[in-house]
């Protein structure tokens, strides 16, 4: 296992190091200058190339590439061309909100799908089974920045029980999770009925019955925890598709986090911003699937990654 867990990690070296290049690369092949877009097209050009030279934008791509990546070991991800503070700072003050909505997010989904695939596989074919399969494939049809507004229309403007956006109090959290859990929940649940079903199946589960288990048991203390791996499994590469959808839902409800603080940064074509948020986005990624792994491998015991 720690063999396994070493070679994961130096994995995650050359995919960190692929995303920063890309991100780089495609952020200075944008169209739209930083230097424009903060002074505006009327500035005086003296001024202009003035700020070209602070913000270190007059050097050569691949001398702002490489100063980049000198500066990642120290955990410098540079200066905001906006605000003028550290890249870093600015990040750090907004992780906390983009990583509780994520794990509410991801809670959400785990209390909906565990208990509608239970029971949409253990009443297979009845009518629990299809409705959990209609409301799951409704979820997946409706993406986040549609469901955002309904949900604003519906409890916000219509209802008025719940707040339209903004940070502060569990009310606020609400309805950005349940845009982001809601189409992930329909994903697992669909999941979890199709690996129980398939456990099911097994002989191991006929003989625990024949022990005098109750199904229900039966389902509860064998079944459920061999399907749980590659729902686990599922549920650790959808973490990538939550931060991405944040992104999102953050600009709907006005949450302040690295999700916003990125649209912010690329309108503004702060690159340095834009590259930390990326970067912290996909070490995450790279850190939860890691987790994941190692999380399988505890479920079940056969998993041998030596």
């Amino acid at each position: 296992m720690n063999r396994y867990f070493l070679r994961r990690l130096l994995h995650a070296v050359p995919v960190a190091f692929g995303v920063v290049t890309v991100v780089f690369l495609l952020l200075h092949m944008m169209p739209g200058d930083p230097v424009e877009i903060m002074l505006g097209e009327s500035a005086v050009p003296a001024l202009k190339e003035e700020l070209r030279k602070e913000l270190h934008l007059d050097r050569p791509v691949l001398v702002q590439y490489v100063e980049f990546l000198a500066g990642l070991p120290r955990g410098d991800l540079g200066v905001s061309f906006r605000s003028h503070e550290p890249v870093a700072r600015e990040i750090a003050r907004r992780f906390p909100a983009t990583l509780l909505l994520a794990a509410t997010s991801i809670a959400v989904a785990i209390l909906v799908a565990l208990p509608l695939g239970m029971l949409a596989a253990t009443r297979r074919g009845k009518a629990a089974d299809y409705l959990s399969g209609i409301a799951a494939m409704l979820s997946l049809s409706i993406p986040n920045f549609l469901l955002g507004p309904l949900l604003v229309l519906a409890f916000s403007v219509q209802m008025g029980i719940l707040p339209v956006s903004g940070y502060g109090s569990a009310r606020h959290l609400v309805l950005p999770a349940a845009t982001l859990g809601t189409g992930m929940a329909a994903l697992l649940t669909r999941m979890v009925r199709a690996t129980l079903l398939e456990e099911l199946r097994k002989e191991y589960v006929t003989a625990a019955e024949a022990r005098g288990l109750s199904r229900r048991a039966a389902v509860a203390m064998h079944a459920l925890r061999n399907a749980l791996v590659p729902v686990a499994t599922v549920l650790g590469l959808s973490f990538g598709a939550v931060l991405a959808g944040s992104v999102i839902a953050e600009t709907i409800f006005a949450w302040p986090g690295i999700g916003r603080l990125l649209i912010q940064a690329i309108d503004a074509r702060d690159y340095p911003l834009v590259q930390g948020c990326v970067l912290v986005i996909a070490l995450c990624t790279v850190a939860v699937n890691l987790a994941t792994d190692l999380l399988c491998a505890r479920l079940d015991p056969r998993i041998r990654y030596e």
